[in-house]
């Protein structure tokens, strides 16, 4: 067999470390506001990175690790904005929503929330991280999720429970049209699927 060009330096697909369940605190990287489109709610799309602790830098350190020309950030969280449409599910994501700006205040000493959303970056947050479970091309198994946000205090101090697994509905069980398995174990979704992503 005839040796290819860079086989020295051409790098080998490995085993992605996989976070642990647990609370984190977290450091946000970038936030940014995605419209909803045909009726759906505006999202922030909040990219974080854990900031302290054995796991700091974990969402970097996978980043870096990609070898696909489409890197993509796996921490990120999506916070629903409310449509203020009067609605008990509107009620519920407003209660959310505020719930998570009043722990960015509490997280950050001086810091209130002044409705720009640029002012997120570089905040202090805690994330409490779940097993979340997919289905996805004859793949079955479960991913580590941020699957809410906290008061950082409370995960220093290890005041918190981790969420039970989210397990999928039996009437949805799949991803939306499109959606690929990525090499690093996390799916790789469109950009333009306005649901909630599995990261």
């Amino acid at each position: 067999m005839k040796k290819w060009n860079d086989y020295e330096s051409t790098q080998a697909y490995s085993e992605n470390e996989k976070l642990p369940v647990g609370g984190y605190v977290l450091k946000v990287q970038n936030v940014r506001l995605d419209e909803g489109k045909n009726g759906n709610s505006d999202v922030l799309v909040i990219a974080f990175d854990i900031a302290e602790g054995e796991q700091a830098g974990f969402y970097k350190r996978n980043y870096d690790s990609q070898t696909q020309e489409d890197k993509k950030w796996k921490g990120v969280y999506r916070l629903y904005c409310p449509k203020d449409d009067g609605t008990d599910q509107d009620n519920w994501t407003k209660r959310r929503f505020k719930t998570v700006m009043e722990a960015f205040e509490s997280s950050n000493e001086k810091y209130h929330w002044n409705w720009d959303e640029k002012t997120l970056k570089g905040k202090m947050i805690g994330g409490l991280f779940n097993n979340k479970e997919y289905d996805f091309g004859g793949r079955h198994g479960f991913f580590t999720n941020c699957h809410s946000l906290t008061d950082a205090q409370r995960i220093r101090d290890g005041k918190f429970t981790i969420p039970k697994d989210t397990l999928l509905k039996p009437e949805k069980g799949t991803y939306p049209a499109g959606a690929t398995p990525g090499t690093d174990g996390f799916m790789n979704i469109p950009d333009e699927i306005d649901e909630e992503l599995p990261f």
